[in-house]
């Protein structure tokens, strides 16, 4: 099957369109207090459970952001929410940085005799929710309490930044899964590419790749997961890897008609989350001023609205099984 990030994308140059009892009560009361007693900084909230363990914020600011991130790859896959062939009847399954938890919701309705649940270090989801919709503020980072071989299909997806140690965590979804059961990660990358040079080296727009690969690294956790995860998969023991990847244009000037679709949702999905991306990273990670934060993020702005800049992100989906069979060493 042919590799489409291997084709250029091609411009469109006539287009111009822009349970708990009472003993506990008091125990309960304190941990509710710590998960919501968020950091505020610079303008935005922050998660306090494990406070700074990730660097987006979590006000509704972002989380409008991550709602029109979860439209635009509902658009980008077909409006599936899954690639992985689970089947049509998954017992137990679980969403890693369930953010709003919209997806673990679309997936509840549609499989609603299974039981879905979604952990974050956040709790911004929904208070009321279907019968087998469950939510959990905990750290996917930290050792799994799940039964082992309890779930049919583990799924993430945008959790970049996020984590590290890569191998461990797909040790654990490996650990976690059913034999046959399906891991599922979906990912976007940070560089602005082009394929026609528009992208100049010295621009804001190529500053930002660099930027945020120093940023992940120098943290510890790396935000370029998007080339690695597929060999991380394979390496971990899963079986039958597949990887599906995308080209998202940032604004509507691809020629192909989908792309350009993609593009306009992708440039509002940019612009509305450019800020929550920049300022914590560029703050606490590389402990710029945030006069000078703004100053660049404006500047970003005029870019990502430059016609000229062709710009796009990768994306990748990948999915693997859990053998079904443990292998043995003779």
């Amino acid at each position: 099957m042919p590799d489409p990030t291997q084709d250029p994308l091609y411009v469109d140059e006539g287009d111009h369109d822009s349970a708990y009892d009472d003993d506990s009560a008091s125990d309960t009361t304190s941990l509710a207090s710590e998960v919501t007693k968020y950091r505020f900084e610079n303008g935005r909230r922050y998660h306090a459970y494990r406070d700074g363990a990730y660097w987006g914020p979590n006000d509704e600011k972002h989380n409008n952001h991550l709602d029109i991130a979860h439209h635009l790859f509902l658009k980008a896959m077909d409006n599936k929410l899954f690639y992985a062939p689970i089947g049509p009847k998954p017992q137990r399954i679980l969403d890693l940085g369930a953010g709003t938890g919209i997806w673990v919701l679309d997936v509840g309705d549609q499989f609603p005799s299974a039981q879905v649940i979604g952990v974050d270090l956040s709790p911004t989801q929904p208070s009321f929710v279907p019968p087998n919709v469950r939510f959990e503020v905990d750290d996917f980072e930290s050792p799994w309490t799940y039964t082992p071989n309890s779930f049919d299909f583990i799924h993430a997806r945008t959790i970049l930044g996020c984590v590290a140690d890569w191998p461990a965590l797909y040790q654990q979804a490996l650990h976690h899964l059913k034999p046959g059961g399906y891991y599922e990660q979906v990912e976007l990358g940070v560089e602005f590419c082009c394929d026609d040079g528009s992208v100049k080296p010295n621009s804001p727009l190529a500053q930002w790749g660099r930027l945020f690969t120093e940023a992940g690294d120098k943290m510890g956790k790396t935000l370029m997961i998007v080339n690695k995860m597929k060999d991380y998969m394979v390496a971990a023991g899963f079986e039958d890897v597949h990887e599906i990847r995308q080209k998202w244009p940032i604004g509507a000037w691809s020629s192909d008609e989908h792309l350009k679709d993609i593009g306009r949702w992708n440039q509002l999905h940019t612009e509305e989350g450019i800020d929550g991306w920049a300022l914590a990273l560029l703050t606490r990670v590389m402990d710029w001023p945030v006069e000078s934060v703004q100053v660049y993020l404006a500047k970003m702005k005029t870019a990502l609205r430059e016609r000229k800049n062709h710009s796009y992100f990768e994306m990748s989906i990948c999915y693997g099984r859990k053998p079904v069979k443990e292998k043995t060493t003779e």
